[in-house]
């Protein structure tokens, strides 16, 4: 086992797909000489050359058209957004071109490449800045959307998506980037739409990804001081979604709490409520909550911030309703 930064972890997972694969590329705004804009690339221009760590002009949209094209043609490109707030600049290339192609070209033209960056919001870089894309994406059939909450868990899954022969939004967060954890030394991957049980728990299930995985495992050693066991599940796949984790750990629990850092209108979290609701319903003590970003544009000023997003004070009244202890 070897301690790396979530970073490093993702850099490590490119650079060996990369050395396994010549036809494996990275590109994106100052991926190469910069060594990323949060170093993700660092050392892999002097790694693998110009060639395949290419620096492009500030156009998401012309970068990845020209990604869904090396697809086409066999390549397997990475594309990196500085964040993903740029790369909705992006979204006619992933939604109109990358995500129907093997439709439309029936069965002609796979698109395996993989869409990366940060994803939500960061600190202090207000409304522009701080949005989530992942209800947006997850619903265009085509695509992949793949979120990680640790360095282990993003190593692998990106080794798996950049192996999948279908386009993949890989979610990452700026607040991430520096966390450390372990991660084997040997090589491995994690399948696309196999979800993680981060705390195992009989009161209530708390379903979140992404950086909202350390808000559910904050919240659940909150409770667990009272007696109240609450099982974490992290999906990290939301398409393909570990339904039947999430089945079973409401038949255990008979509760259930998503958090997630989006709006509530058509998000993955409301996705997920119609989901157990329809299957679990007769297994479920309470109704199913959500907590999510408060309805505004994303404040630039540090307290208003964390008014919006689901911070740990919001959580624990939702839970206690769930749980009738209010």
């Amino acid at each position: 086992m070897s301690i790396l930064t979530y970073r490093e972890a993702l850099g490590r997972a490119m650079s060996e797909e990369m050395t396994r694969d010549p036809k494996v590329f990275l590109m994106g705004e100052e991926v190469a000489q910069y060594n990323g804009a949060y170093k993700v690339s660092k050392g892999m221009l002097d790694k693998f050359g110009p060639s395949r760590v290419i620096d492009s002009p500030i156009s998401e949209g012309g970068f990845a058209g020209l990604g869904v094209g090396a697809a086409m043609a066999g390549l397997r490109p990475i594309i990196e957004m500085m964040t993903w707030n740029f790369g909705i600049q992006a979204f006619d290339q992933i939604i109109n071109h990358a995500a129907k192609m093997l439709y439309m070209s029936a069965g002609q033209f796979p698109i395996p490449m993989v869409f990366r960056g940060p994803n939500g919001a960061a600190h202090m870089l207000s409304a522009q800045h701080s949005q989530t894309v992942e209800g947006m994406l997850t619903q265009v059939p085509g695509l992949k959307v793949v979120t990680s909450a640790n360095p282990s868990d993003g190593y692998g899954l990106l080794k798996t998506s950049i192996r999948d022969n279908n386009p993949v939004i890989f979610l990452e967060s700026e607040m991430m980037y520096a966390m450390k954890g372990e991660v084997d030394d040997a090589e491995f991957l994690i399948p696309l739409g196999q979800g993680r049980l981060m705390r195992e728990g009989q009161h209530v299930t708390l379903i979140a990804w992404a950086k909202m995985v350390q808000r559910a495992m904050d919240v659940a050693a909150v409770f667990a001081e009272q007696g109240i066991e609450c099982e974490v599940i992290d999906p990290r796949s939301l398409r393909p979604l570990d339904e039947e984790m999430i089945f079973n750990s409401i038949r255990k629990t008979h509760r259930c709490v998503i958090i997630e850092e989006a709006y509530q209108a058509a998000s993955v979290g409301s996705w997920i409520v119609e989901l157990v609701q329809r299957v679990c319903f007769d297994e479920l003590d309470a109704p199913v909550m959500r907590v999510s970003n408060e309805f505004v544009p994303m404040p630039y000023a540090e307290n208003l911030e964390h008014r919006v997003l689901p911070e740990v004070e919001r959580i624990i009244p939702v839970v206690k309703q769930v749980l009738y202890m209010d």
